[in-house]
């Protein structure tokens, strides 16, 4: 243990010194170093000085640089504006310049004027006091030949001008009213003949036959059968009568009612081409062909009702619209004469700026009395409005019915374009049919019914007996007395002959003179 002792202590007198002496050398060796490194960052910061110092100076510098090129730049602009300015003071002294040139220019011409206007003016009083003068020179001149006073004289004067006024104011009324009646009747012709155009409809319609084939003269007796009992029971379930003669091939329906008629036919065809006749077969088809008939007949009165674009009407009327599908006149199907007169009355409404859906409603029911008047008393125009009243149409198509064939006073102007468009569908060439011995007749009847009267050399009918052309004797008649004669033709034929629509009555002389047989 004293050994151990004795070594600590000799190692720790021998260790203090060296460490003493190691620490101060380890004191001084840091010591060098941190004055090195304090000469370093004194260095360094010396040199970031100056550079902070150098660029401090250089944004100096490029400040005021670019502050004096903003000033230079506004004092540029404010040279520049002040420039401008100068320059339009200088034009508006310019201006004012030449404006007080011009205004001492039109002074300058304005006492021209005057002066010239000052010696007119002389000139003018100078005249009229050598007129007023000649005026009484010649007024008491004029007293001294007429022997009459100033009042008198003024009295005459005015009578005489009023006379010349008159006169003037009558021929101007006649030529205006003969250019209004020209231009009137060019314009009614166009509207007339672009309704025509635009509505094109074939020229003759189907008309309902009363025959009917068989295929062999047998078949006639089974028609008749026993004793007659199967053509009294056709006759009496479909209200005709058969006519069974001895034409080869045929068996003739006839009766009243076409819409019977009809039924009669199908049904005896219907009879022929089973085979099978006898009374209650008879009853049995003519039921079934009713009922078939009855069908057709209202599909044919709204086909035609939307094919006009007319909507609203009462099942009734649209079935006595069907049955007019089995009437015809002179051979044209009064259905599509219908139709045809709707759209007519239609697109004339609307050219003169009425309603083109009650001028289509107007043509089509105008002769929807014909579908009855065999049934009813009176005329198919009293019948047709009676039935449209009674079922709830307006007093427009009414007295469209009633009234288109000049039957009463016409208050609607639907009533005067219905009945033009029914005259224009009917007067179509090809619209109606007639035989060669009628036409020549009716013909014959209208040449001399107008030779007829004295003074009259030859009469033509032309445009199908529409308009006569008349030829009056120039030695035995003057103007007025060949006047005469054509008012005279038109009445006679509006009383003697029965026609529809209009003739022309034109009688020729030396002048010509037209009137119009309603």
């Amino acid at each position: 243990m004293d050994s151990s002792n004795l070594l600590l202590l000799v190692v720790f007198v021998v260790g203090a010194p060296v460490g003493y002496s190691l620490a101060r050398f380890i004191d001084r060796t840091r010591g060098r170093d941190l004055e090195e490194e304090r000469k370093r960052i004194l260095e360094k910061a010396a040199s970031e000085a100056g550079n902070v110092v150098r660029d401090a100076e250089h944004s100096a510098k490029e400040a005021s640089l670019k502050a004096r090129l903003e000033a230079e730049k506004e004092l540029n602009s404010i040279r520049d504006e002040l420039r401008e300015q100068s320059h339009l003071q200088e034009k508006e002294q310019q201006g004012l310049k030449q404006q007080a040139e011009d205004l001492r220019k039109q002074e300058k011409i304005v006492e021209g004027t005057q002066r010239r206007l000052t010696d007119k003016l002389e000139d003018i009083n100078r005249r009229s006091d050598e007129l007023t003068g000649l005026l009484d020179m010649q007024r008491q001149s004029l007293h001294e030949v007429t022997g009459m006073g100033k009042e008198e004289a003024t009295t005459r004067l005015l009578e005489l001008l009023d006379q010349e006024l008159q006169n003037e104011t009558g021929a101007r009324i006649l030529s205006h009213e003969k250019k209004l009646s020209e231009t009137c009747d060019l314009q009614a012709r166009d509207m007339l003949l672009t309704a025509l155009h635009r509505y094109a409809s074939a020229h003759t319609a189907e008309s309902t036959t009363s025959t009917v084939d068989i295929p062999s003269d047998d078949m006639k007796g089974r028609i008749i059968g026993r004793e007659g009992r199967n053509i009294r029971a056709f006759e009496k379930a479909t209200g005709i009568d058969v006519i069974i003669d001895d034409t080869p091939g045929v068996v003739i329906v006839s009766g009243f009612d076409p819409v019977r008629r009809e039924i009669g036919r199908q049904a005896m065809n219907k009879l022929i081409a089973d085979g099978r006749i006898h009374p209650s077969r008879i009853e049995e088809v003519v039921k079934e062909t009713e009922k078939e008939i009855e069908k057709f007949i209202r599909r044919k009165g709204e086909e035609a009702a939307q094919e006009v674009d007319v909507q609203g009407l009462h099942e009734r009327v649209i079935y006595m619209l069907g049955r007019m599908h089995f009437r015809t006149s002179y051979s044209q199907n009064v259905l599509r004469h219908s139709v045809e007169v709707s759209f007519i009355t239609g697109m004339l409404a609307e050219m003169i700026g009425l309603d083109g859906g009650v001028g289509r409603r107007s043509g089509l029911l105008h002769d929807i009395g014909k579908a009855a008047d065999h049934e009813l008393e009176g005329g198919h125009p009293k019948i047709g409005a009676d039935l449209l009243k009674r079922h709830g149409e307006s007093v427009e198509v009414v007295h469209a019915a009633f009234g288109h064939h000049d039957e009463i006073i016409t208050e609607y102007p639907y009533t005067m374009l219905v009945a033009t468009a029914d005259a224009c569908s009917a007067s179509r060439p090809g619209a109606r049919r007639e035989s060669l011995e009628r036409y020549v007749k009716r013909m014959e009847e209208l040449e001399s019914l107008a030779t007829g009267f004295p003074g009259v050399e030859r009469a033509f009918a032309i445009q199908a007996g529409r308009e006569l052309r008349v030829i009056a004797n120039a030695n035995d008649t003057d103007d007025t007395r060949a006047a005469k004669i054509c008012r005279d033709i038109a009445q006679a034929l509006e009383d003697q002959l029965t026609y529809p629509g209009e003739i022309k009555v034109t009688v020729l002389r030396e002048s010509r003179f037209t009137e119009l047989a309603r």
